[in-house]
């Protein structure tokens, strides 16, 4: 069970919901605000549709414990506001409902337009409204009414709201959305998500704490302050790693880029940013990323610590890896621990042969330099790794016997 915080309908709610409730039966079972409608349940049909952060959302397919922090207006909530009173009468005068399934979500999404569109233009509430599916009035009435209302309002000299209102970005839940516009949506404070940005627009990048660690090392015939010299170059650390390309202008502070990933069928490119540290006086260093594909809608957050030690009398470098890392969506369920180790090895070897290159003034070659990390080849190598092992063990066990 998660313990989570937010704003219902101008009341402060705190509840204790399993990581898999969605936020409708939350609201329905939880709370009794059984106005919030469920349909297809497939976020289709548009019944469940409630305010999120003062935006409109599909309640069926959000978790509750995704709005932690945030704001939440179901239909109950809009008795007294202005625009849902305006709507109710064009809905009943326009004979806009029927059997009324639909209606709850209907409004709450024709508010929206109402207070977003400038003239009540019909083609653009139709798609305005075409995520709310009714079977029983053909649309007509519908239309009929947001059009009466947009345009009374306007004619009454109440001009649109670009954005409905919302003056800073983030997804709907966030707990960004600007002040409501609901006039009965509480002001109280509300447990507020971190900033998706900073004052420049660039991703921020938290420190965290990776659910997975494992340590690596490899050897560079190169002294390690030239080594260090090299890992302060983000463009050319880039180019010796599978997969990874620059997409920004990096600073020795920060980078932004994308890493393609081929496992089987699922194709996958984590765009994203990293936060870079260095320390020359302990040759060592931090590397910090977090990254997402929309696609296969997966996230991740990782951390690379090296340090370099001197061996050979200073005349090579010995480079100490810790990784770390987190993994969101459907990729973490077939990213398993274990092929995740046997993979970043040989990642890692790859990388310390095209470091090697770097420092000899060759350019990379092998999957670096085809810019894609192919998971395919990648495992037909593991496999052979393990079955040579295998192979072996089975072998030292004949010797044994013999």
């Amino acid at each position: 069970m998660t313990m989570i915080a937010l704003t219902v309908n101008a009341r402060a709610i705190k509840a204790s919901v399993e990581p898999r409730t969605h936020l409708a039966d939350f609201l329905r079972d939880g709370l009794d605000l059984t106005g919030t409608h469920l349909g297809c349940e497939h976020g289709v049909c548009g019944a469940c549709t409630m305010l999120l952060d003062d935006m409109p959302a599909r309640s069926c397919i959000t978790y509750a414990v995704a709005c932690d922090g945030a704001r939440v207006t179901t239909i109950e909530g809009l008795d007294d506001d202005e625009i849902t009173i305006e709507l109710r009468a064009a809905f009943t005068r326009e004979h806009a409902l029927q059997c009324g399934y639909c209606t709850p979500g209907m409004l709450i999404s024709a508010r929206d337009l109402v207070v977003r569109l400038a003239v009540p233009d019909e083609r653009q509430i139709r798609v305005g409204l075409s995520g709310n599916l009714c079977r029983c009035t053909g649309y007509v009435g519908i239309v009929r009414a947001v059009r009466a209302v947009i345009d009374q309002r306007r004619q009454r000299g109440i001009l649109p709201m670009p954005g409905g209102g919302r003056t800073s970005f983030g997804p709907v839940g966030s707990g960004d959305g600007a002040t409501t516009s609901v006039s009965n949506v509480a002001k109280a404070p509300t447990a507020k998500a971190e900033p998706r940005t900073e004052d420049s627009g660039a991703m921020i990048i938290p420190d965290f704490t990776p659910e997975r660690i494992f340590e690596g090392h490899f050897a560079v015939a190169y002294p390690p302050e030239r080594v260090f010299d090299m890992f302060g170059d983000v463009a050319k650390v880039a180019a010796c790693l599978p997969g990874a390309s620059l997409t920004g202008v990096p600073t020795p502070e920060r980078v932004e880029g994308m890493i393609r990933v081929t496992l089987g069928p699922i194709s996958a490119n984590f765009r994203g940013a990293a936060r870079i540290e260095h320390d020359l006086e302990s040759l060592s260093g931090r590397i910090l990323g977090i990254g997402s594909d929309q696609r296969s809608r997966s996230s991740t957050q990782g951390e690379i610590r090296y340090r370099l030690v001197p061996t050979d009398q200073g005349a090579a470098t010995r480079v100490e890896l810790s990784i770390g890392y987190s993994l969101r969506g459907m990729l973490a369920q077939i990213a398993r621990e274990g092929l995740v180790r046997d993979l970043a090895g040989r990642l890692t070897a790859d990388f310390a042969r095209n470091l090697e290159r770097q420092l000899s003034g060759i350019q990379p070659d092998g999957p670096a330099a085809a810019g894609n990390l192919n998971g395919v080849s990648l495992l037909i190598g593991l496999l052979r790794t393990r079955a040579r092992k295998a192979l072996q063990r089975i072998l030292g066990r004949y010797k044994l016997g013999r």
